[in-house]
Parts: C-alpha cells; sequence; structure tokens
C-alpha cells in the first residue's frame, strides 16, 4: 500500500512540474494583448530632434494601433525628469522611451521593475553596471555624418570646376551645441566625407553652448556664412541655420546640409541631403520584446554591448533623407551609395583615418594619429571621438 502511496504522490508532482513548466513556458514566450507605451521628450515637435524622436511614438501607433496605448511628456529639461518618470511608470506604462540626458532615468528604473526603461544613451556605457530593466541605444550617426560630407564635398568640387570659388575657399561651416565628444565626432566625420571628395577643404565650427536657441544657431550660421563658408550644417535643434543658408542663398551660392530633420521645405534652394538616426527600428523590436515577453536585447538587431545598443546602416538604424536632386551635381548619389554599401558590409575603418592629427581641446597632450585609424562605436552606442583635427578644424565664435 506505501508503495502506491509513493508511486501516486511521484506521479502528482511530475505532473505538476509538467503544469508548472508548461505555466511558466507559456507565461515568458505569450504574448500581451496590449502594452501601454510612455515617451519623454527633452523637447518638443516642432524642433528637429524630438520631431525625428517622435516618427518613433508614430510607427508604434501605426504598427499597434488599438493594441498600445501610448502616454506623451513633452518639454522635460534633464533635472525635472523625476516627475514625468514616476507619472508615466506609476501610470502602468510596460515601456517608457526617453530621448533625454538625465541621470534619474538609470537611479529610479530599480523602484518600477515592471516597466522597462530606454534611454538614448548619453555616455559611454562600455562596462558600466545598470538596472535589469534599463536600457540605452543610439543609431551610429558618424556613417550618415560622413555620407552626407560626400554629398557636401561634391557640391563643392562642382563650385570649384565651375569657377564660383577657388581651391582655397572650399569652407565648411558648422553650427555645433557643445563640445562633446558626441557632436566632435559627427562634425569630424562630416569633414572626413568633404576631405574625401575634395582634399583642401577645411572646417569652421562655432559653439552655441546650447542645444536648442534659434536666434543663436542662425546668427551663428549667418557669421560663418559671412566669413566665406559656402556649406553649413549643424549639430543643434532647431531650423536657424537652414534658414540663414536659404536667405544668404540670394545673394550668394552657399548650401546647407541638414541632421535628423529634412530642410528641403524651409530651405528648398539650399538644402542637399540630410542624414538622419532611425530611432524607430529600436523602439519597435523592444516594444516587440515586452509585447513577448522576452529580453529587449534578445530581439532587438543591433549591435549589442550588454544592456546598450547600436547600430548603422546595416540594420536600418541611419538613413540619407531628401536628397535634392536639382541641385546635387551628376555622380553625387553614386558616391554616397558606394559610402553606404561599405558600411552595409561591416567596412568601417575608412571613416576615421588618414594623415591627421586629432588633439584633445580639453588636453592638449592628448593626441591621436588617424593614420592608425580610429573605430567608434565599437564597445559603445555612445560616440567617444573627441579630438579636433589639427590644420583642419578650427573652432570660432558667434
Amino acid at each position: 500500500m506505501k508503495r502506491v502511496y509513493i508511486t501516486t504522490i511521484i506521479t502528482c508532482l511530475v505532473v505538476l512540474g509538467i503544469f508548472h513548466g508548461t505555466f511558466r513556458l507559456l507565461n515568458i514566450s505569450g504574448k500581451k494583448d496590449r502594452i501601454k507605451v510612455g515617451f519623454i521628450y527633452d523637447n518638443d515637435e516642432s524642433t528637429a530632434y524630438t520631431y525625428n524622436f517622435s516618427l518613433a511614438k508614430d510607427a508604434v501607433e501605426k504598427k499597434y494601433a488599438d493594441k498600445a496605448e501610448i502616454l506623451t511628456c513633452s518639454n522635460v529639461l534633464d533635472d525635472e525628469m523625476e516627475e514625468p518618470l514616476r507619472e508615466l511608470a506609476g501610470a502602468g506604462c510596460d515601456i517608457i522611451f526617453f530621448n533625454g540626458y538625465s541621470e534619474k532615468v538609470k537611479q529610479l528604473a530599480p523602484e518600477y521593475p515592471g516597466t522597462q526603461f530606454c534611454q538614448t544613451s548619453y555616455m559611454d556605457m562600455n562596462g558600466v553596471s545598470v538596472p535589469e530593466n534599463y536600457h540605452t541605444f543610439k543609431g551610429e550617426a558618424y556613417q550618415g555624418r560622413y555620407v552626407s560630407g560626400i554629398a557636401a564635398g561634391m557640391k563643392i568640387r562642382q563650385m570649384i570646376l565651375e569657377g564660383t570659388i577657388s581651391e582655397d575657399q572650399a569652407v565648411v561651416g558648422f553650427v555645433a551645441a557643445f563640445p562633446t565628444s558626441e557632436v566632435i565626432s559627427g562634425y569630424t566625420a562630416f569633414m572626413l566625407g568633404v576631405r574625401s571628395v575634395v582634399s583642401t577643404a577645411v572646417m569652421r565650427v562655432c559653439y552655441t553652448e546650447t542645444w536648442s536657441s534659434y536666434a543663436l544657431e542662425k546668427n551663428a550660421a549667418a557669421k560663418l556664412i559671412e566669413d566665406g563658408c559656402v556649406v553649413i550644417s549643424q549639430h543643434t535643434d532647431t531650423i536657424g541655420p537652414a534658414i540663414a543658408c536659404e536667405e544668404a542663398s540670394e545673394e550668394k551660392e552657399v548650401y546647407f546640409v541638414g541632421f535628423n530633420q529634412s530642410m528641403s521645405e524651409v530651405a528648398p534652394s539650399s538644402s542637399l541631403v540630410t542624414a538622419r538616426i532611425c530611432w524607430e527600428t529600436y523602439v519597435l523590436d523592444a516594444a516587440e520584446a515586452v509585447m513577448s515577453n522576452r529580453k529587449i536585447e534578445s530581439v532587438v538587431t543591433g549591435n549589442i554591448h550588454g544592456h546598450d545598443v547600436s547600430a548603422g546602416f546595416d540594420k536600418g538604424w541611419v538613413e540619407m533623407v531628401d536628397l535634392n536632386m536639382l541641385v546635387i551635381p551628376s555622380g553625387t548619389e553614386e558616391a554616397m551609395n558606394s559610402a553606404i554599401e561599405r558600411f552595409k558590409r561591416g567596412d568601417t575603418g575608412f571613416v576615421y583615418h588618414g594623415n591627421y592629427i586629432g588633439v584633445d581641446p580639453d588636453d592638449p597632450s592628448d593626441t591621436w594619429d588617424l593614420k592608425k585609424g580610429y573605430i567608434e562605436n565599437e564597445n559603445t552606442s555612445y560616440p567617444l571621438f573627441h579630438y579636433i583635427l589639427s590644420d583642419v578644424i578650427t573652432i570660432v565664435d558667434i
């Protein structure tokens, strides 16, 4: 009789084990019926950076329709992040995306283990310990910057060949927010793209010391144009530089290269092309991971660095938009596509490479010889190249 009891107990335990395992498997792999998604923007959609990021929200709405409830907070400064963060997490958001640079996100994430927090990276994440529900991501923007530099170089070469400017007048202007590695990495890649076509070109960079100021950005661009720059680009948030180019183009030949948002509507005569980070790729994959109860980094397609992810043209994280066919010279699109194909093949070492010496603006003893090359985003999604190219790039005041 005891044997019967023992056999029955064992059988029940096995059945319970199978049931528990099956339930656990279904709970892990089964999709949710609905998800609640939060977005927190550092600005509003009138600025290029936030507008471009908001396209990811639109993509979630389009893909999930009534299966996703979306909550949005705009114009949230980094030091004001805590309240909207708690508001969205407390409202039951399954996942929240941020385009700001606040430390609060990482600090508060452990308090809401049921929510996944995904923030655009703002620092070197290599080896940084983070909460299990905290993630960072960024497109490898230097790739788009380099390709847009090729378009600018092709236009400058045409201007030289047509006699509009001389070789020593091949000057590019760049309106930059701050001298961070993210900004320096971007305008350096852009300049190296220009010099891959016009080897004598030089660049003048003007810092506004703010991410978003229409007046300062426009004034900086106007000053650069007045000083002889024939192509202007930017790493700031407003349409100011594009407007400055369009207004100046009525009297002189000057062109604009955009970032994040096409400026063809506000600068139809001067706009050449725009490079943008496609935030939609990561955001849609991360939302799908939450919907299917899977780890985000197991679903996202990109270069995985722990909880940090990046990618470029190869995974659709970077793209070129609104190439102005009425303005660009013959062969521009082919030259751009040739570089894009190299990136898609995983060939990235050609960007930060050449007979250049880079100097750290904060420490002149820290230099980098680009003859040995430099690989951006190798171990982190945040750009780390922070050297100013001697005799090529000059920092000027507004």
